[in-house]
């Protein structure tokens, strides 16, 4: 398990690169072109596509002439920040601890492939849209979008903390800025890694001015499965929140003004953002395009001359038409820096990228956005050039991921991929025209692990060449597709005896991967808010942390609930005065945690001094889990503690002894974990205590009076702890 690269292991890691450690002009920079919900359909490069003429991508579609394209691109959890965290570390989300976009904090200070490549020699930029709640680090240079970002008279996010206004569209300054640093922000003599990540084409889809009227007089071909009823599969899909039908804001999406007068058609309340943002001059332009389109639409709807679907073909080419619209201003960016590049003579030796954090559905189904394991979102553009080394005009077909981004990255640049990067290289597969390897994955695994937003069940599953198989925990079932019969997923196949031993099949393929890439119990947040005590002590906690920061906080299960128990007068003696906090519950594993920590209750504890730490007895009580998969929760907490308490110093303690002799099977079980997160510590931010032995006689018996049950102190126990843990607290300044 690595938790962080160490300062030794980081240094010893460079210098075994020096030997062999090419010249700048030898070893190849890396230009990494990036975009947010880009649908391969929506690339004219890509083959099927609704749009190859009405709405080419001339410059996306040249990175592809002049090298390779792959059509079997898929990523590992189908939603913005958690993409963007797996392409940064090369790791699932459970591993990244970058779950979803409504709770995650992402832990800059992992292990990521920038900061791998600038111990090597590397120089690194990061511009435009980052999203991942937290700064970036490990670049040389970052200029970044706050959150989502916006189209029109963007704030920037510069790398001193302050916020900069620049007027003028949002895509066009993701370009500009690229450009900059690339003549004049880098040390020429260092070869580089750029990561260009542009907003477009997101949500709300605001086209640059001179786009808004390139699409007029156009009507947009339809998908087929615009009006899926949703009928041979789940439920479940039934439940969406993202339905160009239901689920659009009138002001927001479809860029009217004012009330909405049609509740039954649009979705109220949020206003279109971008419009406020924009000068006078720019609404002026703005609204010479969009408000006679608006009000015709009025007209027609107050006369009666639109039918149901009709109001949903006429939002379905407004929405599609702006997302197209949007994609072109990025094109053209591309094509800037594709030309800086030749004109520059950077062209021979840079690896040039396109790729986006998923697809997008453009109205399959009918939906707009993503998560479904559905082909339109699952799937994402991965267009590569590599001068000397591809073969132009190349496609393949193997199964990548985007966990394979930043192996492939080390790996091009002659740097070591560590072990425990969970995707693939694929220099093979570039140095082959595209052919995989005889012994390439067969198989990929994705996690959508739902949010509030869109409403999307939680569900994962996995892909190979021929089939989609995927499992829903709210509802306990299965979907299986037939790609080859059906690659729309029309039909879900479960239940068909001709495709009983296949199902069997892909759900084996299913457990092996889950073990494979460790995605176990342990690592994967879940709440016990089906209890109403844990609720509402849960619902407490939140209101403390928000009152106060305080200066230390205790972390675990039953074992540190109960200092408001048996060891309440320890408590008041040690830390009444100390500005504590207690967030021990009663039952809680590993995966309680980390849900915990990421819904609010470390609110304002950025500031804390010290964490006190100690869990995963209820892991070994509760189903005696291996050992090594509570470590890797325990690994996955600290790492969320460090991205929300930065300033902290963590007191990790062992785990508490069980049984009440040394031989208790219990006891053994804990005695591994503690092996096992004894080498989580790095004697500065992170630092292990194992007090157990301070419970125990000679012999290693737990004696009664000290734990009644073998698992809970009394207050003599309360004591004990407080008294060992007492001079490593005043180290850290309480």
């Amino acid at each position: 398990m690595t938790f962080w690269l160490r300062p030794q292991r980081a240094l010893l890691s460079a210098l075994s690169f020096l030997p062999s450690m090419a010249s700048a002009e030898e070893r190849p920079n890396i230009l990494f072109l990036f975009s947010d919900d880009h649908a391969p359909n929506a690339i004219s490069c890509y083959p099927g596509g609704l749009f190859d003429k009405v709405a080419p991508t001339p410059s996306i579609d040249r990175i592809a002439k002049e090298g390779l394209i792959f059509t079997n691109s898929f990523c590992a959890n189908g939603i913005c920040g958690p993409s963007r965290a797996s392409i940064l570390t090369g790791k699932h989300s459970h591993m990244n601890g970058f779950l979803d976009n409504n709770s995650s904090h992402f832990d800059g200070l992992q292990q990521t492939f920038p900061q791998l490549l600038g111990r090597t020699g590397y120089q690194s930029a990061m511009i435009g849209k980052w999203h991942l709640h937290s700064n970036p680090v490990g670049f040389d240079f970052w200029r970044i979008l706050p959150g989502q970002g916006s189209y029109y008279n963007p704030d920037f996010i510069e790398m001193d903390g302050s916020r900069k206004r620049y007027e003028g569209y949002g895509n066009d300054k993701v370009t500009e800025f690229s450009l900059e640093w690339l003549k004049n922000g880098r040390d020429k003599s260092k070869p580089f890694i750029m990561m260009s990540q542009f907003k477009a084409p997101h949500r709300n889809w605001s086209p640059a001015l001179r786009h808004i009227k390139m699409f007029d007089g156009v009507t947009m071909p339809e998908p087929e499965t615009l009006f899926d009823a949703y009928e041979n599969r789940s439920s479940v899909l039934k439940e969406h929140a993202m339905g160009i039908d239901k689920h659009m804001f009138w002001g927001w999406d479809m860029k009217f003004h004012d009330k909405n007068p049609f509740p039954n058609h649009f979705m109220g309340g949020l206003a279109n953002g971008e419009y406020k943002r924009m000068t006078p001059e720019q609404k002026k332009s703005w609204d010479a395009v969009y408000e006679p389109q608006n009000q015709k639409f009025i007209a027609d709807m107050n006369a009666g001359k639109l039918t149901d679907k009709d109001v949903v073909r006429w939002k379905y080419q407004r929405y599609i038409k702006d997302y197209l619209a949007t994609i072109r201003s990025m094109d053209e960016g591309i094509g800037k820096i594709l030309d800086y590049l030749d004109e520059s003579g950077l062209a021979k030796n840079t690896i040039v990228i396109y790729s986006s954090d998923q697809g997008f559905y453009l109205g399959e189904h009918g939906w707009y956005d993503k998560r479904w394991m559905f082909e339109e979102s699952f799937q994402m553009p991965f267009v590569i050039r590599w001068p000397g080394v591809i073969k132009p005009g190349s496609s393949s077909k193997a199964l990548i991921q985007n966990i394979d981004y930043a192996s492939t990255f080390l790996d091009v640049c002659g740097a070591e991929i560590p072990k425990d990067l969970q995707g693939k290289s694929l220099v093979p597969v570039l140095k082959n025209s595209g052919k995989a390897p005889d012994d390439w994955r067969k198989s990929i695994y994705y996690t959508y692990y739902g949010e509030r937003t869109h409403q999307v069940a939680a569900h994962d599953g996995v892909r190979t060449e021929d089939f989609t198989a995927f499992y829903v925990p709210k509802t306990k079932e299965w979907q299986l597709f037939d790609l080859k019969k059906d690659p729309q997923q029309m039909k879900s196949v479960h239940k068909d005896p001709a495709y009983t031993a296949k199902l069997s099949e892909l759900q084996r393929e299913y457990a092996k991967l889950k073990d494979k890439y460790r995605a176990h119990s342990a690592i994967l947040r879940a709440d016990r808010n089906n209890q109403e005590w844990w609720k509402k002590r849960h619902a407490q906690k939140v209101v403390e942390a928000r009152k106060q920061s305080h200066d230390l906080i205790f972390i675990g299960d039953s074992i540190t609930h109960s200092w408001e128990g048996a060891g309440k007068a320890t408590w008041e003696k040690y830390y009444g005065g100390r500005k504590a906090l207690n967030l021990g519950f009663s039952g809680d594993r590993t995966e309680h945690v980390l849900w915990r920590i990421n819904n609010r209750e470390l609110q304002k504890q950025k500031n804390a001094k010290a964490i006190v730490m100690m869990i995963g007895t209820n892991n070994t009580g509760h189903s005696q889990q291996d050992p090594s998969e509570t470590a890797d929760g325990i690994e996955r907490i600290l790492s969320a503690l460090r991205a929300r308490c930065p300033q902290a110093k963590v007191l990790l303690l062992g785990v508490f002894p069980r049984d009440h002799k040394p031989d208790g099977k219990l006891r053994q079980i804990n005695n591994a974990i503690n092996e096992r997160i004894a080498k989580l510590a790095d004697g500065e931010r992170v630092h292990f205590m194992d007090i157990g032995g301070k419970f125990l006689d000679k012999d290693g018996v737990l004696p009664k009076a000290i734990m009644p049950d073998f698992l809970h102190p009394k207050a003599e126990g309360y004591r004990i702890w407080a008294e060992a843990i007492e001079p490593k607290l005043k180290e850290f300044g309480l």
